[in-house]
């Protein structure tokens, strides 16, 4: 067996709209095709042995076990890798219960598909799988635990944090959109103009300010002092003769803490003498040069969670420990407590796994201890000298138990200092009296507080302390989103994308757009290149000046990875044609209507897919979708379809009387005089009157105007500043050149009455070929150009994705012959040579037809020849 491909999936896909993270395997079985699972000695024993859990997998049988029985049956390798790489993720921390196994056209070869947590550990997943399966069917050893620790591994290196992950799931449940700016916390909730930035539990809110001071313990302590807070006595050292003076002003007993630690780093409490000083000060400064020395306040740690000016949670901290019973020793009973399954590596369970450190055994020193030594029974030794749920500890809800006074207390201290999520630290004998009745102090202000201590408390109620934030981020009114229009189909979908984003432009809308030939953020190209992927997606939407998103969607993209958005408000299919056939797994018009179905799925429940009555294969995902309002649009009023809709309430757009027009029910709004739509040449080209009308009908939808919808469409006019590449014309004294994208059969179709009915007295077609293409789509290329022009160009200067030059120029010569044998047919490898080649043989009222990817830049080339001209008048 060999993996050919991994995919990673991370939107919406032609596998499952609503599991957007899916690794797709394309898995080549080899000589395992002929051989399923029971025809494999002993391995169902093996696989059953190494990976007992599998028998919680109910596949096609419905229970316990199914898969299972599946294996003893017979079943193929792509099945069974399949769900070993569902469950070791699981048995990692990542629940994963999703998957697919298909095969493909190619005999052996199959799509493997599987739900990921994480990106590196899914894919680390297929690799693993696929050498586990090797493994049980040789009937050698494998060792699964280190597969099972190194995903562990990565998933805490990759996967955000308990603080970080409940908010992004908070806003997922309010239907918040999220996208992961980095590797790390750094987040992105809504899009566009709507978008709000956070990072862990910091937010673009929180003022750098207040950053600074909760930074500064000493600044903190000075301003909380100067407002009657109380706060612990002590001050700030660098040298051991600070330390001395420290010493003999405060007093023993002492707490040394870096200056800008966090987490406990480097702390050390209740020191006593002036050598566990000497000690505590050489600790803390291997984290930060400047110390404070506290009185070391004896009582109980809490924190504090205000946010937004609000105390929402209130948690007793106890560092870690262990409970002796007269028989373990320390280093046993330590072990023992890490068994307990809420402990878990990292932040993957509600407690973690303590470790011994340097502070472990610096605590131990100070009762006398060792790691072999035996606590009496029922005898509390503490592990650490912080309360850190990092290092072990744990935490008790005390939310419900905390005074007034305190609350007002704490309130005020976000406010002094000024941050939106402050969490305090305060060591009191309880919070359910007065801090000045029990002389409780505020030992810390921390930016950026860690939530898992409330979100999972080890014991009490849990409180969801990410729903403040959002409230907070997002109050009733404020939207989240911006409208998202997408753009699908086999031809159409840039100038149709143009237009739409033209339309909403001249409504007074920030557009974010993307094409085949760049992204443009209104009136501005950021990058150029073919950017109809997700990633363009999601560059439109990071784009904080965004107030409207205009998405081409292709197939490649949505292949590739999936859609870069999970939803839209509109989505518009072109049509289903011809191309790209035979290219990953799509082989007939069917597969590729699943492809372009998937935009369709994504429109929301109350928006709108506009659909090509003239195309059967917009009508069938038309009569199979039943999730949101359908829109369709035709060439033709009587179009059986259209007439069926609007009886029943529907919309649809058409031409009827010369007028674009809109009908709703039995009512017909005209838009426009479809010979003052620039796009359509007098209504002379039928594909540009579609893409005119699909752009009508998505805007009318929206709620534009019907007068500024018509002024748009008449003031969009065929060039390379609204459509670069697609029906170009450029006028010269005597000929002239059009220039356009028509790169498959159907494009070509579109292209070929309007060349016919031209008043040129000669035509020729300058073309090339795109070799990843089946053989036949080449020729029929050749077969059109032929039956459109006097007079071909072939000048195959890129493209050729795999094949040879000779043979791809003689497929189209092929197609050219079989419809005019002996043709005039010149061939050029170059595009700068074949410019100058039709220049110089240019007839008086010819039309010359650059088909773009036949030159580099086409209609720049062009453009500069047409100012040479006119220079030279």
């Amino acid at each position: 067996m060999k993996i050919q491909s991994i995919q990673v999936l991370k939107g919406p896909n032609i596998w499952s709209v609503r599991r957007e993270k899916l690794i797709q395997m394309r898995l080549d079985l080899e000589d395992l095709e002929y051989k399923p699972s029971n025809e494999i000695s002993g391995f169902k024993s093996r696989l059953e042995a190494l990976i007992p859990s599998l028998y919680t997998h109910r596949c096609s049988k419905g229970h316990e076990g199914g898969f299972l029985e599946r294996v003893e049956e017979g079943t193929w390798m792509g099945h069974i890798i399949e769900h070993i790489a569902l469950e070791i993720q699981t048995l990692a921390g990542m629940d994963a219960g999703f998957g697919r196994t298909r095969s493909t056209k190619t005999t052996g070869v199959y799509n493997v598909v599987f739900i990921y947590q994480e990106e590196s550990v899914g894919i680390y997943a297929a690799h693993a799988s696929l050498r586990i399966a090797e493994a049980l069917i040789a009937g050698e050893d494998y060792d699964l635990s280190t597969d099972i620790n190194r995903m562990r591994e990565m998933r805490d290196k990759e996967s955000l944090g308990p603080s970080t992950r409940s908010i992004v799931d908070e806003a997922k449940l309010r239907d918040i959109p999220y996208i992961r700016l980095n590797s790390g916390s750094f987040i992105q909730l809504g899009f566009g103009k709507n978008q709000v930035r956070f990072r862990a539990t910091l937010t673009d809110k929180t003022s750098s300010i207040a950053v600074d001071i909760a930074g500064d313990k000493e600044e903190t302590k000075r301003i909380l002092r100067e407002q009657a807070i109380p706060v612990a006595e002590g001050t700030t050292i660098s040298n051991e003769k600070q330390m001395a003076e420290a010493i003999r002003k405060i007093g023993f007993p002492l707490v040394f803490k870096p200056l800008n630690g966090n987490h406990g780093k480097g702390a050390s409490i209740n020191v006593k003498t002036e050598e566990e000083a000497a000690e505590a000060l050489k600790h803390a400064q291997k984290y930060s040069l400047k110390v404070i020395v506290e009185r070391f306040v004896k009582g109980f740690d809490f924190r504090i969670l205000v946010i937004n000016n609000k105390m929402v949670a209130a948690a007793l901290r106890t560092p870690a420990h262990v409970k002796g019973d007269g028989k373990h020793t320390i280093a046993e009973l330590i072990d023992l407590e890490n068994e307990d399954p809420r402990r878990g590596y990292g932040h993957e369970n509600v407690l973690t796994e303590i470790r011994v450190d340097r502070d472990t055994e610096e605590m131990l020193r100070k009762y006398g201890y060792t790691l072999q030594t035996i606590p009496a029974e029922k005898e509390v030794v503490f592990l650490k000298s912080t309360a850190n749920l990092s290092t072990g500890g744990t935490s008790l809800d005390v939310t419900d138990m905390v005074h007034p006074h305190n609350i007002f207390v704490c309130e005020r201290i976000a406010r002094v200092v000024g941050l939106d999520i402050c969490g305090i630290d305060i060591m009191a004998e309880n919070l359910s009296q007065p801090l000045y009745e029990t002389g409780g102090v505020v030992l810390e202000v921390n930016a950026a507080p860690g939530f898992r201590m409330h979100l999972a408390p080890s014991e009490g109620q849990p409180r969801n302390v990410a729903a403040p934030v959002i409230d907070m981020l997002y109050p009733p009114g404020k939207s989240a989103r911006i409208p998202i229009i997408a753009i699908t189909g086999t031809n159409g979908k840039t100038t149709t994308t143009r237009l739409i984003a033209h339309i909403i432009k001249n409504n007074g809308y920030r557009v974010g757009y993307t094409t085949s030939d760049g992204i443009y953020i209104q009136n501005s190209m950021m990058i150029e290149g073919d950017t109809t992927g997700p990633n363009s997606a999601a560059f439109v939407l990071k784009d904080p000046t965004v107030e409207f998103a205009v998405l081409e969607t292709a197939r490649g993209g949505i292949l590739r990875s999936g859609l870069g958005f999970s939803r839209c408000d509109i989505a518009i299919l072109t049509n289903i044609q011809e191309d790209h056939l035979g290219i990953s797994d799509i082989h007939t018009l069917e597969d590729l209507t699943s492809v372009k179905k998937v935009v369709i799925e994504s429109v929301k429940k109350d928006g709108w897919a506009i659909l090509n009555a003239d195309n059967p294969y917009c009508v069938k995902i038309g009569k199979e979708t039943t999730h949101c309002n359908i829109a369709y649009f035709s060439m033709n009023e009587g179009n059986p379809v259209i007439e069926e809709h609007c009886s029943r309430g529907g919309v649809a757009a058409f031409i009827d009387g010369g007028y674009l027009t809109v009908k709703k029910g039995n009512w017909k709004i005209r838009m426009a005089k479809v010979t003052h739509v620039p796009i359509t040449f007098n209504g002379t080209v039928s594909f540009m009157t579609q893409n005119a009308m699909a752009a009508a009908l998505a805007t009318f939808l929206w709620g534009f105007k019907i007068e500024d919808i018509r002024t748009s469409l008449e003031t969009f006019v065929p060039s390379p500043a609204h459509t670069p590449g697609r029906m170009n014309i450029f006028d010269f004294r005597d000929y002239k050149i059009l220039v356009d994208y028509a790169h498959n059969p159907d494009g070509l179709k579109g292209i070929k009455d309007f060349i016919l009915q031209s008043d040129a007295s000669y035509r020729t077609g300058v073309i090339s070929g795109t070799g990843d293409r089946r053989d036949d789509d080449i020729r029929e290329i050749g077969r059109i150009t032929a039956s459109m022009f006097d007079n071909i160009v072939i000048c195959q200067e890129k493209y050729l994705r795999g094949r040879d030059y000779e043979q791809l120029v003689g497929l189209l010569r092929e197609g050219i012959e079989e419809v005019k044998p002996g043709m005039p047919c010149k061939v050029i490898g170059n595009g700068k040579e074949a410019w100058n080649y039709i220049i110089e043989q240019v007839r008086p009222g010819e039309l010359i037809t650059i088909i773009s990817d036949a030159i580099n830049n086409a209609y720049e080339t062009v453009k500069k020849h047409q100012d040479k001209v006119m220079a030279n008048k």
